[in-house]
């Protein structure tokens, strides 16, 4: 079964891209980005080989209908975007990438006959917790997001219903909090990761919020959005994903206790990000049952002890913490 993924050289496309591998799947990488340095983190030099390269912008509508043929991909995962700072920068790029992109896509998906699309939504949709009774977003909860990249993610999700409903094109939206793992480097919610980085180096490193937040394992992540890929399910959907919810200091606790030595070096700001941090996966799980869910402590383990391997190999990228 062969997969196109957009927007694979990304920290959770990387990750998807490594689980395919695993099972055997040939794939292809669409991607603006050229350079496969976060891919390169984790797969091995023939497994970097397998995978087939097609460069492009997701926003020029041509480049994407060639690289869904020449691919000949039955299964598609969207996740090629801009993320918030890049969205705030420069919001009419940030709509011509986030929505016309998303857009030529499903074009090209109907196009080329295929049955349905699995995409990236985000919890930036929501709004800030004082706008949720109990600060927990729900199936029924009202988006309401503070952020052009939430807009536009939204704007997403209400024209996969419209395909849905108009041309029956099927489609999965998938809304992560804050993913961390090998290959965050970037992004409002980058700072855990960066944390963890900085503990293995011995750095200084302060995270640029407080309050709670979501936790979601990268790995756990990939694997949600192919099994979600796989799902035959008609109709267009969106979905809660939700890992474990920690107040930021629980979180620099837990990387202290994994690398002792990072005692007094992670530090942080105290703003609640303006984002409900208690987000309601229950839809999901009853209708994927088995979905992996690693805890905190676990994947920061998993995280420190790849990262070490880098740094021992001489190639943990370290940019991101200046």
């Amino acid at each position: 079964m062969a997969w196109l993924v957009t927007g694979a050289q990304g920290c959770i496309g990387s990750w998807v891209v490594r689980r395919l591998l695993e099972r055997g799947e040939p794939v292809t990488v669409f991607d603006v980005d050229t350079q496969p340095r976060r891919l390169a983190q984790i797969l091995t030099k023939d497994e970097l080989g397998r995978v087939q390269f097609a460069a492009g912008d997701i926003a020029d509508t041509a480049a994407v209908r060639t690289a869904l043929e020449r691919a000949g991909a039955q299964r598609v995962i969207h996740l090629a975007a801009l993320q918030v700072p890049a969205c705030q920068a420069d919001p009419a790029r940030g709509a011509r990438v986030n929505v016309v992109g998303t857009l030529n896509l499903f074009e090209a998906a109907l196009a080329l006959g295929l049955k349905r699309i699995v995409y990236a939504s985000s919890c930036a949709v929501a709004g800030p917790p004082e706008d949720y009774a109990g600060e927990r977003f729900d199936a029924g909860s009202i988006p309401s997001p503070r952020t052009h990249y939430g807009v536009f993610k939204l704007a997403n999700e209400g024209n996969a219903r419209v395909y849905a409903e108009t041309r029956g094109l099927a489609s999965i939206g998938l809304r992560p909090w804050a993913v961390y793992g090998v290959g965050r480097d970037y992004g409002l919610t980058s700072d855990p990761t960066k944390a963890i980085k900085a503990a293995v180096l011995g750095r200084r490193y302060e995270l640029q919020f407080g309050g709670r937040i979501d936790m979601q394992y990268t790995a756990d992540v990939a694997e949600i959005f192919i099994r979600a890929a796989e799902a035959d399910i008609p109709g267009a959907h969106v979905f809660n994903l939700r890992g474990e919810v920690l107040k930021v200091e629980e979180i620099v606790s837990i990387i202290e206790r994994i690398v002792p030595e990072a005692r007094g070096l992670l530090t942080h700001r105290q703003n609640q990000l303006p984002i409900v941090p208690d987000f309601d996966d229950a839809p999901l799980r009853q209708l994927l049952p088995g979905l992996p869910h690693t805890r905190f402590e676990d994947g920061v383990a998993e995280t420190v002890k790849l990262f070490r391997q880098l740094q021992a190999e001489g190639r943990l990228p370290t940019d991101e913490l200046k």
